[in-house]
Protein backbone atom coordinates (compact mmCIF):
# COMPACT_ATOMS: atom_id res chain seq x y z
CA UNK A 1 0.00 0.00 0.00
CA UNK A 2 1.41 3.66 -1.18
CA UNK A 3 -0.18 6.67 -1.04
CA UNK A 4 1.79 10.92 -0.79
CA UNK A 5 0.82 14.09 -0.31
CA UNK A 6 -0.14 14.91 -3.73
CA UNK A 7 -2.51 17.31 -2.20
CA UNK A 8 0.25 20.04 -1.94
CA UNK A 9 1.04 19.84 -5.86
CA UNK A 10 -2.77 18.62 -7.20
CA UNK A 11 -5.24 19.97 -4.59
CA UNK A 12 -6.18 23.00 -6.32
CA UNK A 13 -6.77 20.92 -9.83
CA UNK A 14 -8.32 17.49 -8.79
CA UNK A 15 -11.27 15.94 -7.74
CA UNK A 16 -13.00 12.69 -8.08
CA UNK A 17 -13.97 12.59 -11.73
CA UNK A 18 -16.48 9.83 -11.01
CA UNK A 19 -19.68 9.18 -8.85
CA UNK A 20 -19.83 6.08 -6.09
CA UNK A 21 -20.78 3.06 -7.95
CA UNK A 22 -19.72 3.70 -11.40
CA UNK A 23 -17.19 0.77 -13.28
CA UNK A 24 -14.22 3.60 -12.48
CA UNK A 25 -14.82 3.80 -8.77
CA UNK A 26 -13.74 1.28 -6.83
CA UNK A 27 -16.74 1.26 -4.28
CA UNK A 28 -18.99 -0.18 -7.52
CA UNK A 29 -15.95 -3.29 -7.68
CA UNK A 30 -15.47 -5.14 -10.72
CA UNK A 31 -13.42 -8.58 -11.01
CA UNK A 32 -9.53 -7.81 -11.85
CA UNK A 33 -8.80 -8.91 -15.74
CA UNK A 34 -5.16 -9.21 -16.58
CA UNK A 35 -3.53 -8.53 -17.94
CA UNK A 36 -4.91 -5.48 -18.89
CA UNK A 37 -5.09 -4.56 -15.23
CA UNK A 38 -1.42 -4.79 -14.70
CA UNK A 39 -1.31 -1.63 -16.80
CA UNK A 40 -2.28 2.46 -16.26
CA UNK A 41 -5.82 3.65 -15.08
CA UNK A 42 -5.65 7.12 -16.14
CA UNK A 43 -9.58 7.17 -15.41
CA UNK A 44 -9.18 7.06 -11.87
CA UNK A 45 -7.45 9.88 -9.54
CA UNK A 46 -4.37 8.04 -8.39
CA UNK A 47 -2.00 5.30 -8.68
CA UNK A 48 0.90 3.49 -7.99
CA UNK A 49 3.14 0.63 -8.69
CA UNK A 50 5.53 -0.07 -5.90
CA UNK A 51 8.81 -2.65 -5.21
CA UNK A 52 10.51 -3.42 -2.20
CA UNK A 53 12.92 -6.08 -0.86
CA UNK A 54 16.23 -7.18 0.68
CA UNK A 55 19.37 -8.36 -1.03
CA UNK A 56 22.76 -9.75 -0.13
CA UNK A 57 26.03 -9.16 -1.92
CA UNK A 58 29.62 -11.01 -1.26
CA UNK A 59 30.09 -13.60 -0.41
CA UNK A 60 28.38 -16.03 2.38
CA UNK A 61 30.61 -15.36 4.89
CA UNK A 62 30.91 -11.99 4.29
CA UNK A 63 27.36 -10.95 3.18
CA UNK A 64 26.23 -7.80 3.27
CA UNK A 65 22.71 -6.92 3.27
CA UNK A 66 20.70 -3.78 1.64
CA UNK A 67 17.19 -2.84 1.09
CA UNK A 68 15.59 -1.03 -2.01
CA UNK A 69 12.35 0.79 -2.63
CA UNK A 70 11.10 1.99 -6.26
CA UNK A 71 7.60 3.02 -6.56
CA UNK A 72 6.13 4.92 -9.68
CA UNK A 73 2.88 7.31 -9.32
CA UNK A 74 0.47 8.42 -11.85
CA UNK A 75 -2.24 11.20 -10.10
CA UNK A 76 -4.91 12.41 -13.07
CA UNK A 77 -5.41 16.13 -13.21
CA UNK A 78 -9.04 16.65 -13.56
CA UNK A 79 -8.79 20.47 -14.56
CA UNK A 80 -6.38 19.64 -17.37
CA UNK A 81 -8.78 17.12 -18.77
CA UNK A 82 -10.77 19.27 -21.53
CA UNK A 83 -7.13 21.50 -22.58
CA UNK A 84 -6.47 20.69 -26.14
CA UNK A 85 -2.70 21.80 -25.76
CA UNK A 86 -0.30 18.87 -26.41
CA UNK A 87 1.07 20.41 -23.31
CA UNK A 88 -1.29 20.24 -20.55
CA UNK A 89 -0.46 18.11 -17.79
CA UNK A 90 -3.45 15.53 -17.88
CA UNK A 91 -1.37 13.09 -16.19
CA UNK A 92 1.72 13.69 -13.93
CA UNK A 93 4.32 10.86 -13.23
CA UNK A 94 5.99 10.69 -10.00
CA UNK A 95 8.80 8.22 -9.02
CA UNK A 96 10.94 7.46 -5.71
CA UNK A 97 14.19 5.08 -5.10
CA UNK A 98 15.86 4.25 -2.31
CA UNK A 99 18.65 2.31 -1.07
CA UNK A 100 19.32 1.29 2.56
CA UNK A 101 22.99 -0.28 3.63
CA UNK A 102 22.45 -2.04 6.41
CA UNK A 103 26.13 -2.35 7.13
CA UNK A 104 26.86 0.94 6.50
CA UNK A 105 23.96 2.34 7.92
CA UNK A 106 23.51 4.49 5.39
CA UNK A 107 20.09 5.51 3.83
CA UNK A 108 19.75 7.24 -0.09
CA UNK A 109 17.37 8.50 -2.01
CA UNK A 110 16.25 10.08 -5.48
CA UNK A 111 12.79 11.18 -6.75
CA UNK A 112 11.91 12.48 -10.30
CA UNK A 113 8.61 14.12 -11.24
CA UNK A 114 7.83 14.97 -15.08
CA UNK A 115 3.99 15.43 -16.78
CA UNK A 116 3.25 11.99 -18.93
CA UNK A 117 4.29 12.30 -22.77
CA UNK A 118 7.16 13.58 -25.40
CA UNK A 119 9.01 10.57 -24.34
CA UNK A 120 9.72 11.77 -21.19
CA UNK A 121 7.46 9.88 -19.11
CA UNK A 122 4.76 6.77 -19.76
CA UNK A 123 2.30 4.63 -17.78
CA UNK A 124 1.28 2.36 -20.60
CA UNK A 125 -2.42 0.97 -20.50
CA UNK A 126 -2.45 -2.45 -21.18
CA UNK A 127 0.69 -4.46 -18.97
CA UNK A 128 3.43 -2.75 -16.29
CA UNK A 129 5.65 -0.61 -18.74
CA UNK A 130 6.33 2.83 -16.61
CA UNK A 131 9.14 4.94 -17.40
CA UNK A 132 10.51 8.27 -16.41
CA UNK A 133 13.41 10.42 -17.73
CA UNK A 134 15.16 6.93 -17.82
CA UNK A 135 14.13 5.14 -14.48
CA UNK A 136 11.96 2.37 -15.80
CA UNK A 137 9.75 -0.93 -14.14
CA UNK A 138 8.16 -3.68 -16.79
CA UNK A 139 6.21 -6.61 -16.40
CA UNK A 140 7.86 -9.75 -18.36
CA UNK A 141 7.17 -13.11 -18.99
CA UNK A 142 9.48 -14.16 -15.82
CA UNK A 143 8.50 -11.10 -13.60
CA UNK A 144 9.73 -7.57 -13.83
CA UNK A 145 12.72 -5.69 -14.58
CA UNK A 146 13.78 -2.45 -12.92
CA UNK A 147 16.03 0.22 -13.80
CA UNK A 148 17.02 3.52 -12.18
CA UNK A 149 19.91 5.47 -12.59
CA UNK A 150 21.00 8.47 -10.38
CA UNK A 151 24.05 10.21 -8.34
CA UNK A 152 22.74 9.11 -5.31
CA UNK A 153 21.64 5.27 -6.32
CA UNK A 154 21.71 2.93 -8.93
CA UNK A 155 19.35 -0.44 -9.66
CA UNK A 156 19.49 -2.78 -12.35
CA UNK A 157 17.40 -5.51 -10.77
CA UNK A 158 15.55 -8.59 -12.50
CA UNK A 159 12.73 -9.93 -10.67
CA UNK A 160 10.99 -13.76 -11.23
CA UNK A 161 8.13 -14.65 -10.09
CA UNK A 162 8.26 -17.68 -7.75
CA UNK A 163 4.26 -17.18 -6.68
CA UNK A 164 1.00 -16.48 -8.10
CA UNK A 165 -0.60 -13.22 -7.83
CA UNK A 166 -2.54 -12.25 -4.43
CA UNK A 167 -5.50 -10.14 -4.47
CA UNK A 168 -6.11 -7.83 -1.54
CA UNK A 169 -9.90 -7.30 0.26
CA UNK A 170 -12.21 -8.35 -1.68
CA UNK A 171 -11.13 -10.69 -4.74
CA UNK A 172 -8.67 -7.35 -4.96
CA UNK A 173 -11.25 -4.57 -3.74
CA UNK A 174 -9.84 -2.91 -0.53
CA UNK A 175 -11.56 -1.03 1.94
CA UNK A 176 -9.70 1.61 3.51
CA UNK A 177 -12.36 3.19 5.53
CA UNK A 178 -15.99 2.80 6.64
CA UNK A 179 -17.37 4.02 3.62
CA UNK A 180 -17.84 2.02 0.67
CA UNK A 181 -16.15 4.45 -1.46
CA UNK A 182 -13.13 4.56 0.50
CA UNK A 183 -11.24 1.45 -1.51
CA UNK A 184 -8.88 0.69 -3.91
CA UNK A 185 -8.25 -2.19 -6.43
CA UNK A 186 -4.96 -3.86 -5.00
CA UNK A 187 -2.91 -6.99 -5.68
CA UNK A 188 0.39 -8.42 -4.51
CA UNK A 189 3.10 -9.95 -5.95
CA UNK A 190 5.13 -11.76 -2.67
CA UNK A 191 8.42 -13.71 -2.80
CA UNK A 192 9.89 -12.37 -5.95
CA UNK A 193 13.49 -13.73 -6.05
CA UNK A 194 15.87 -10.93 -8.00
CA UNK A 195 19.45 -10.62 -9.30
CA UNK A 196 21.25 -7.65 -10.59
CA UNK A 197 22.89 -4.80 -9.62
CA UNK A 198 22.74 -2.23 -6.91
CA UNK A 199 25.01 1.05 -6.66
CA UNK A 200 25.19 3.61 -3.50
CA UNK A 201 27.89 6.30 -3.09
CA UNK A 202 30.29 5.37 -6.01
CA UNK A 203 30.30 2.36 -5.54
CA UNK A 204 28.47 -1.05 -7.47
CA UNK A 205 27.64 -4.27 -6.38
CA UNK A 206 26.40 -7.76 -8.00
CA UNK A 207 23.56 -8.70 -5.61
CA UNK A 208 20.84 -11.68 -5.34
CA UNK A 209 17.45 -12.89 -3.66
CA UNK A 210 16.85 -16.94 -3.85
CA UNK A 211 13.59 -15.46 -2.41
CA UNK A 212 11.47 -18.16 -0.33
CA UNK A 213 11.52 -21.68 -2.90
CA UNK A 214 11.62 -24.46 -0.33
CA UNK A 215 8.85 -26.49 -0.46
CA UNK A 216 10.28 -28.16 3.23
CA UNK A 217 8.33 -25.30 4.98
CA UNK A 218 11.47 -24.75 6.89
CA UNK A 219 12.35 -21.27 8.14
CA UNK A 220 15.48 -21.03 6.27
CA UNK A 221 16.64 -17.34 6.06
CA UNK A 222 16.61 -16.33 2.09
CA UNK A 223 19.68 -14.10 0.52
CA UNK A 224 16.67 -12.34 -0.61
CA UNK A 225 13.49 -11.13 -1.49
CA UNK A 226 11.15 -8.72 -3.19
CA UNK A 227 7.50 -7.83 -2.64
CA UNK A 228 5.51 -5.88 -5.26
CA UNK A 229 2.05 -3.57 -5.23
CA UNK A 230 -0.26 -2.18 -7.63
CA UNK A 231 -2.88 0.00 -6.44
CA UNK A 232 -5.52 2.51 -7.58
CA UNK A 233 -8.28 4.78 -6.61
CA UNK A 234 -10.24 7.88 -6.74
CA UNK A 235 -11.37 7.96 -2.94
CA UNK A 236 -9.09 6.44 -0.89
CA UNK A 237 -8.68 8.15 2.56
CA UNK A 238 -11.51 8.99 5.19
CA UNK A 239 -11.52 12.75 5.70
CA UNK A 240 -10.01 12.26 9.03
CA UNK A 241 -7.07 10.13 8.15
CA UNK A 242 -4.17 11.73 8.41
CA UNK A 243 -2.05 8.52 7.30
CA UNK A 244 -1.35 5.15 8.13
CA UNK A 245 1.24 2.54 9.10
CA UNK A 246 1.41 -0.56 6.95
CA UNK A 247 3.77 -3.69 6.29
CA UNK A 248 4.78 -5.93 3.63
CA UNK A 249 6.71 -9.06 4.57
CA UNK A 250 8.11 -12.08 2.76
CA UNK A 251 8.34 -14.86 5.23
CA UNK A 252 11.20 -17.37 5.39
CA UNK A 253 8.97 -19.79 4.68
CA UNK A 254 7.66 -18.87 1.75
CA UNK A 255 4.53 -17.13 3.24
CA UNK A 256 3.58 -13.42 3.11
CA UNK A 257 1.89 -10.90 5.66
CA UNK A 258 0.24 -7.49 4.90
CA UNK A 259 -1.39 -5.32 7.95
CA UNK A 260 -2.67 -1.61 7.93
CA UNK A 261 -3.94 0.65 9.73
CA UNK A 262 -5.40 4.22 8.77
CA UNK A 263 -4.71 6.94 11.77
CA UNK A 264 -6.35 10.67 12.53
CA UNK A 265 -4.76 13.22 13.94
CA UNK A 266 -5.19 11.86 18.00
CA UNK A 267 -4.02 8.19 16.60
CA UNK A 268 -6.81 6.94 16.66
CA UNK A 269 -7.76 3.88 14.24
CA UNK A 270 -9.98 4.66 11.80
CA UNK A 271 -9.79 1.13 9.39
CA UNK A 272 -7.70 -1.31 9.41
CA UNK A 273 -6.61 -5.11 7.79
CA UNK A 274 -4.63 -6.99 5.03
CA UNK A 275 -3.97 -10.75 4.65
CA UNK A 276 -1.93 -13.74 5.29
CA UNK A 277 -0.70 -16.15 2.74
CA UNK A 278 0.84 -19.69 3.82
CA UNK A 279 3.87 -21.09 1.48
CA UNK A 280 2.19 -21.82 -1.80
CA UNK A 281 4.70 -24.38 -3.11
CA UNK A 282 3.97 -26.38 -4.93
CA UNK A 283 0.40 -24.29 -5.90
CA UNK A 284 -1.19 -21.34 -4.82
CA UNK A 285 -3.06 -21.17 -0.96
CA UNK A 286 -6.33 -19.19 -0.32
CA UNK A 287 -4.98 -16.43 1.78
CA UNK A 288 -6.77 -15.03 4.95
CA UNK A 289 -8.29 -11.34 4.72
CA UNK A 290 -8.16 -9.71 7.69
CA UNK A 291 -11.73 -7.80 8.60
CA UNK A 292 -11.52 -4.48 9.80
CA UNK A 293 -10.66 -4.68 13.49
CA UNK A 294 -8.60 -7.65 13.43
CA UNK A 295 -5.16 -5.94 13.41
CA UNK A 296 -3.47 -3.62 15.84
CA UNK A 297 -0.60 -1.84 16.11
CA UNK A 298 1.38 -1.97 19.32
CA UNK A 299 4.56 0.51 19.38
CA UNK A 300 7.79 -0.59 21.58
CA UNK A 301 10.06 1.60 20.47
CA UNK A 302 10.46 4.55 18.62
CA UNK A 303 12.99 6.61 16.79
CA UNK A 304 12.53 11.27 16.64
CA UNK A 305 14.10 12.52 13.29
CA UNK A 306 16.49 15.28 13.65
CA UNK A 307 15.42 16.77 10.11
CA UNK A 308 11.61 16.98 10.57
CA UNK A 309 11.28 16.12 14.69
CA UNK A 310 8.43 13.42 13.79
CA UNK A 311 8.57 10.58 16.07
CA UNK A 312 8.48 7.11 14.38
CA UNK A 313 7.74 3.96 15.55
CA UNK A 314 10.44 1.88 14.29
CA UNK A 315 10.12 -1.42 16.43
CA UNK A 316 6.40 -2.44 16.71
CA UNK A 317 4.17 -5.69 17.62
CA UNK A 318 1.70 -6.12 15.16
CA UNK A 319 -1.42 -8.05 16.34
CA UNK A 320 -3.20 -10.31 13.46
CA UNK A 321 -5.59 -13.17 13.46
CA UNK A 322 -3.02 -15.48 12.09
CA UNK A 323 -0.54 -14.56 15.13
CA UNK A 324 1.63 -11.71 16.86
CA UNK A 325 4.72 -10.61 15.05
CA UNK A 326 7.39 -7.63 16.06
CA UNK A 327 8.39 -5.60 13.10
CA UNK A 328 11.67 -4.14 13.89
CA UNK A 329 13.96 -1.60 11.93
CA UNK A 330 17.42 -2.41 10.56
CA UNK A 331 17.93 1.30 10.50
CA UNK A 332 16.12 3.67 12.21
CA UNK A 333 16.28 6.54 9.72
CA UNK A 334 14.83 5.52 6.83
CA UNK A 335 12.75 9.17 6.56
CA UNK A 336 12.41 9.82 2.72
CA UNK A 337 11.61 13.92 2.03
CA UNK A 338 9.86 14.28 -1.30
CA UNK A 339 9.19 17.60 -1.11
CA UNK A 340 10.83 17.64 -4.68
CA UNK A 341 8.04 15.58 -6.23
CA UNK A 342 4.80 14.91 -4.13
CA UNK A 343 5.51 16.90 -1.26
CA UNK A 344 5.04 14.41 1.72
CA UNK A 345 7.78 13.08 4.38
CA UNK A 346 7.00 9.59 5.51
CA UNK A 347 9.45 6.58 7.02
CA UNK A 348 10.52 3.97 4.27
CA UNK A 349 12.45 1.28 5.41
CA UNK A 350 13.52 -2.46 5.81
CA UNK A 351 12.41 -4.37 8.65
CA UNK A 352 12.88 -7.66 10.19
CA UNK A 353 10.03 -9.76 10.96
CA UNK A 354 9.61 -11.86 14.81
CA UNK A 355 7.65 -14.35 15.75
CA UNK A 356 6.00 -14.44 19.26
CA UNK A 357 8.73 -16.23 20.30
CA UNK A 358 11.23 -13.59 19.29
CA UNK A 359 12.68 -15.67 16.72
CA UNK A 360 13.71 -14.25 12.98
CA UNK A 361 10.99 -14.99 10.64
CA UNK A 362 11.00 -12.98 7.59
CA UNK A 363 12.20 -9.17 6.45
CA UNK A 364 10.12 -6.70 4.43
CA UNK A 365 9.22 -3.43 4.51
CA UNK A 366 7.41 -1.03 6.77
CA UNK A 367 5.92 2.13 5.86
CA UNK A 368 4.70 5.02 8.23
CA UNK A 369 2.89 8.60 6.83
CA UNK A 370 1.71 11.53 8.52
CA UNK A 371 4.09 11.25 11.06
CA UNK A 372 5.48 14.63 9.73
CA UNK A 373 2.48 16.44 8.86
CA UNK A 374 -1.13 15.25 7.43
CA UNK A 375 -1.12 13.76 4.06
CA UNK A 376 -3.27 16.04 1.58
CA UNK A 377 -5.46 13.83 -0.66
Amino acid sequence: MLLYGLGSVLAPTVHAAYPSGSPSDPSGGRALRFPRDHGSHPEQRIEWWYITGHCTAGSAAQPRAFGFQLTFFRARVEVAQQMRSRFAARQLLFAHAAVTDVQGQRFWHAQRIARQGFDVARADEQDTALRLYGWSLERRSSGYVARVESPEIALDLAFSSTQGLLLQGADGLSRKGPQAQQASYYYSQPQLALEGSLGVGGQRFAVSGNAARNASGSAVPAQGAAWLDHEWSDALMHPDAVGWDWIGMNLFDGSSLMAFQMRDKAGKVLWDGGSFRQSTQPGNSTPTIFAAGQVRFQTLRSWKSPLTQASYPVETVVHTPVGQYTVRALLDNQELDSSNSTGAVYWEGVCDLLDAQQQRVGRGYLEMTGYAKPLVF
